[in-house]
């Protein structure tokens, strides 16, 4: 099936056909099924019972009851016997049937019935977790249209698309692969992967992802990922990968449950055997024994990690988080200090232009300097040049052709602009400084604030200088004050570049504790400084610089968009959206998730000992016993699964930052 979403007019594209987000029916899950299965029989049997009918018509019945409902947990009891391992559901089955044994059919079928539906919600909250990643995967298209050397085209699913392969993309369309635009000029909508709230421009030479939404232009994208592969992909992959894991916490639950569940069978049969010694009554002994064997069961303790780390880890992965595993997931609730890098982190990691000034009578404006410098500059490939071009098309200005283009490494280019002789570059390489040009104080001003200084000449006069940095990501003083918040400690900045530039920015983001020009090794030195402190430091960054601080610290966080590979495969974490001010909201996620595996440990163990001293101490009725312990699991499954809704997420974020 597939629905039909219609843009609106003027947007340039009129119809899009998605596929609908994949979402687990419950009846699909075959827990659910012998659940429900199991809870009809028993609403059938329980009116006969109850009016005193021929035990012919509700004891086959009930014994349905205890088949539908009970035969995969206990068969799936058995097989852990094999290895020498005691489950849980085992002992429900047991308890249930020892009930029915005594003449309590009722009972025990509704034991089995309650017991068999927290196990379908269990699975359903599992599935729900499992879908709300792999939604993500239903932003791909299902086809795409792949272009043959004849100059034709086919349709052809977007799985058997290939590396080199090229598709083209129309207006309205969404990327079928990642890729790389061969010709074509368009906006795409990159939100889903980026987080940018707007659309992108893109023109030959640009990347683009699988799932974005093509805007008005058309595009011939060349595949440079296997879809396999995809950024999309990757993510699901990865969050599923997490899924898999198991944090220290749930470990040490169920190496403590091996040993309680022996202990409690052990309990379980003494409580039967001593006071049958004693003389008392088999069946009132049997049902107080079975009774405990079900109160005393651990079930509400083993629920109480799992669900509030894997919602939390599915919640952070739809908001651009990648959390690699449920003990990283633990590990970032309880980060003290944070190591942030420069490039790349707390700056976009692209230069930008900064700074237009023309020289005084020159007779040159901003918009004409800045023309004739991105004309200059338009056929280099210079990552300076980029950010030229980039500041005159923002600028909406004219970039004419030029001639006689010539670039010269480590000095600049030269080209007619205009039918006039234009340079841009380095000021000390196009001009002796000794002449005390008045451009080289200009020059001058502009690197001690911390910016390249691109002088422009006209005619081999210098008409102005042009100020280029990196800039600042706009939520990086809050993420900065947030992670002091959040830690109790000022958050170092640890970076490769000159302590001028370093002091320069962290002024503006409100770091004080600076440490300038280190290599890698010195970012490991100092993290390591940090610990032998006693600190559990969280590193944050993003190049090849980075990953041995990544791997050294207690927990990494890579940003994803301009991070280097090998960054990406060391870090623990992954913003793929490259918004900084994920890093404290996943910190704080995580410190919810901890404080709801706490809340599940308490309610857990409140309803089991008051269960079990209810039932050595007084008379527990068997249904109400039955109640009280597969409500609290419940109880604590649900609670972990609060951290799936988008609430949950919201809450993490500083007030006036709550737009994703």
């Amino acid at each position: 099936m597939s629905s039909t979403l219609t843009r609106p007019a003027g947007t340039g594209a009129t119809r899009e056909t998605v596929a609908p987000r994949r979402r687990t029916r419950i009846f699909a899950l075959p827990e659910a099924r012998w659940a429900a299965a199991a809870l009809v029989l028993f609403l059938v049997a329980l009116p006969l019972y109850l009016t005193g009918a021929p035990a012919w018509s509700w004891v086959p019945l009930f014994a349905a009851v205890y088949v539908t409902g009970g035969w995969e947990p206990g068969w799936a009891g058995l097989q852990a016997l094999k290895d020498k391992t005691l489950d849980v559901d085992l002992l429900m089955v047991v308890a249930a049937l020892g009930a029915a044994a005594i003449g309590q059919m009722l009972d025990g079928a509704l034991l089995i019935v309650i017991f068999a539906t927290s196990g379908a919600l269990e699975a359903i909250a599992t599935a729900r977790t499992a879908d709300s990643v792999r939604g993500l995967l239903d932003l791909a298209p299902a086809t795409a249209a792949r272009l043959l050397d004849d100059g034709s085209e086919e349709s052809v699913p977007t799985e058997k698309l290939h590396v080199g392969d090229t598709v083209l993309v129309r207006p309205g369309e969404r990327i079928g692969a990642d890729g790389r635009v061969l010709d074509g000029t368009s906006e795409v909508d990159q939100a889903t992967i980026t987080g940018e709230p707007l659309p992108v421009a893109k023109e030959t030479g640009d990347e683009v992802f699988a799932g974005t939404l093509n805007g008005t232009g058309a595009l011939r994208v060349k595949v440079e990922r296997d879809p396999s592969d995809s950024v999309i992909a990757r993510i699901v992959a990865m969050v599923e990968e997490a899924s898999e894991t198991k944090a220290p916490t749930q470990l040490f639950v169920e190496k403590v449950e091996q040993r309680y569940s022996l202990g409690m069978v052990a309990a379980t049969v003494a409580l039967f055997v001593l006071p049958l010694l004693f003389g008392a009554d088999l069946q009132s002994t049997l049902l107080r024994a079975m009774t405990f064997m079900i109160v005393a069961s651990p079930c509400a303790v083993v629920l109480a990690t799992m669900p509030p780390l894997l919602s939390a880890i599915a919640t952070a992965g739809r908001h651009g988080v990648l959390v690699k595993s449920a003990v990283v997931m633990e590990r970032l609730g309880q980060v003290d200090a944070v190591a942030l890098d420069k490039t790349g982190t707390l700056t976009e990691g692209t230069p930008r232009v900064t700074d237009i000034c023309p020289l005084t009578g020159s007779g040159m404006s901003e918009q004409e300097l800045l023309r004739l410098a991105a004309a200059a500059e338009h056929p280099s490939e210079h990552p300076l040049a980029r950010a030229i071009v980039d500041a005159a098309r923002i600028r909406n200005l004219d970039i004419p052709l030029v001639e006689d283009f010539a670039s010269t490494p480590g000095a600049g280019v030269s080209a007619k602009v205009d039918g006039r002789a234009v340079a841009v570059g380095s000021p000390v390489r196009i001009l002796d400084d000794s002449t005390g040009h008045p451009v080289i104080a200009v020059a001058a001003g502009l690197e001690q604030e911390g910016r390249t200084a691109v002088l422009v000449t006209l005619g081999g006069a210098p008409v102005g200088v042009l100020g280029i940095a990196d800039r600042l990501r706009e939520e990086a003083p809050v993420t900065v004050a947030a992670l002091g918040e959040l830690t109790g400690t000022a958050a170092v900045l640890v970076t490769g570049d000159n302590p001028r530039a370093a002091a320069r920015l962290a002024a503006e983001v409100g770091i004080t504790d600076v440490r300038a020009g280190l290599l890698p090794q010195d970012k490991v030195t100092a993290v390591q400084e940090m610990e032998r402190a006693g600190r559990k430091v969280l590193v944050v960054g993003d190049g090849v610089n980075d990953a041995p601080a990544l791997a050294a610290a207690h927990t990494g966080i890579a940003m994803g968009r301009a991070g280097s590979d090998l960054a990406l495969e060391t870090a623990d974490a992954i913003v793929v959206r490259d918004e900084l001010a994920t890093v404290p909201a996943v910190v704080r996620l995580s410190r919810q998730a901890r404080r709801l595996v706490v809340q599940n440990l308490i309610i857990a163990a409140t309803f089991i000992t008051g269960l079990v001293i209810w039932d050595l101490v007084g008379t527990l009725p068997l249904p109400l016993g039955v109640a009280g312990h597969e409500g609290s699991t419940v109880i604590v499954g649900l609670n972990g699964l609060r951290l799936l809704a988008d609430a949950a997420w919201t809450r993490t974020r500083p007030m006036g930052d709550q737009q994703q």
